[in-house]
């Protein structure tokens, strides 16, 4: 099974998944937020094609650790999300600095302002799953 990855915002989320190994995270879109039903038919439709059992939604958390405005909101959708869809495995997961770190690799790779803008969510969601699918255990192979 795959994992979803999710960088929640008032205007859009941005997603990504694992491969089938969760070992890595690819971006897949940036659902432009309308509804709460607009919002979670997509969702519903992105689980079913990528047969995902676990999703990550990133925490903004505040640089001292606490909680504020954004990762309450945060906080909220996630808990909409296991009322949505109570099969899933839902995961808060700390993503302080994940569209800095997403800004900075999309500026290395020399992509223009404009494009940057519409890609940043789902490359946050990117680098948001990949931490979480970095802290997994591994089992080694004798």
């Amino acid at each position: 099974m795959r994992i979803l990855g999710l960088d929640v915002g008032d205007k859009t989320i941005g997603v990504a998944v694992s491969d089938l190994l969760q070992l890595t995270a690819q971006g897949v879109e940036v659902i432009r937020r309308r509804t709460e039903d607009h919002d979670f038919s997509r969702l519903n439709e992105l689980i079913n094609q990528y047969e995902v059992d676990s999703v990550v939604v990133g925490l903004p958390k505040n640089m001292n650790g606490t909680i504020g405005p954004r990762g309450e909101f945060t906080q909220k959708f996630a808990e909409d999300l296991e009322k949505k869809f109570p099969l899933l495995n839902v995961v808060l997961w700390d993503e302080r600095l994940s569209t800095v770190a997403a800004e900075k690799s999309l500026i290395a790779a020399d992509v223009s302002r404009n494009k940057r803008r519409q890609v940043i969510d789902k490359m946050a969601a990117v680098f948001i799953l990949q931490g979480y699918l970095d802290s997994l255990p591994r089992h080694q192979i004798p």
